[in-house]
């Protein structure tokens, strides 16, 4: 499917306030009385949303969480993880269940959200993301089926002045390809934080790692298989959108196509072997060794950042 265009459904009168000082009271009230009709004291689904230094992108996301559409009764909390800026003071104005956690670390924050939950199935997201009304339904339809412990979506990067949306299309249309070939032994990498769900009961039995580390949502997906399976979410009204804070990582988009293809090549062998199970709390994937493993794959192949 291509997406050539950002989609419709985002509130675009939010998208170019940059600063907490843009939004106006009218802004949050609109915001809340969305939250207001959409939210349930008796949850079914619990949406969990961490954020780190994200008082606009957190004001954006919840915004477009506020617009769902679902038969779903849900509720949104949102996990402080000691944010330095005004997050906090954001989250204190918005009509969602707030917690905070000291302890730095994407799982940690995570898995108090989990603990503070209320639904018997989760969703999680990023701060940084918007969401579309059919999210939740779309996920739902396939962790509400017999079997299943674990699910995950796809996502998509928003078009800005510097990276016109065909450009991107072509990024993720090769990203898709390569979750097809992951799914087939691997599921468990395509499952990220941003877009993710699963089921509750069994999520507090294995729950997140306890540090600061990268790879906290698959590691989780890892260890939730089982229970049951994985499965993938392509629906069309499931996919979410974010910012190319990652891509500009790389310095360019080509950059980004070229390094990420040369890693996927460099693993693809290993991808259809069956995985030995593991310790995903003592396994390597550290921030660290990710960042040397992603240098020496670089290296190997010929791949330079700018």
């Amino acid at each position: 499917m291509l997406r050539l265009s950002n989609p419709g459904w985002i509130n675009k009168d939010l998208l170019n306030k940059n600063q907490v000082s843009d939004f106006i009271n009218d802004d949050f009230n609109s915001i809340n009385q969305h939250l207001d009709k959409l939210t349930s004291p008796n949850p079914i689904v619990s949406i969990v949303i961490a954020a780190y230094n994200e008082e606009t992108n957190v004001i954006r996301c919840i915004d477009s969480l506020a617009r769902t559409k679902t038969k779903y009764p849900l509720e949104i909390i949102v996990v402080d993880n000691n944010s330095k800026d005004q997050t906090a003071q954001v989250l204190n104005r918005l009509h969602v269940k707030y917690v905070f956690q000291p302890i730095q670390g994407c799982g940690i924050a995570r898995q108090l959200g989990m603990e503070k939950a209320s639904g018997k199935y989760i969703l999680t997201g990023d701060a940084d993301t918007w969401y579309p009304p059919t999210w939740v339904d779309c996920m739902m339809a396939k962790l509400d089926q017999p079997g299943v412990a674990c699910v995950y979506g796809r996502y998509s990067f928003m078009a800005d002045h510097n990276t016109p949306r065909w450009k991107l299309t072509i990024y993720e249309t090769l990203s898709d390809l390569f979750v097809l070939i992951k799914a087939y032994k691997r599921p468990f990498l395509n499952a990220y934080g941003m877009t993710m769900g699963y089921v509750r009961e069994y999520a507090l039995k294995v729950g997140y790692v306890d540090t600061n580390i990268r790879g906290e949502d698959g590691r989780l997906a890892f260890d939730l298989m089982k229970f049951g399976k994985i499965k993938s979410v392509f629906a069309r009204g499931s996919r979410v959108w974010t910012g190319t804070r990652t891509i500009s990582m790389d310095g360019t988009l080509s950059n980004a196509i070229k390094n990420r293809l040369a890693m996927a090549f460099a693993n693809l062998g290993s991808l259809f072997s069956k995985l030995q199970d593991h310790d995903t709390r003592t396994s390597a994937n550290s921030s660290a060794d990710f960042e040397e493993n992603m240098k020496a794959i670089k290296k190997k192949v010929g791949v330079k950042r700018d």
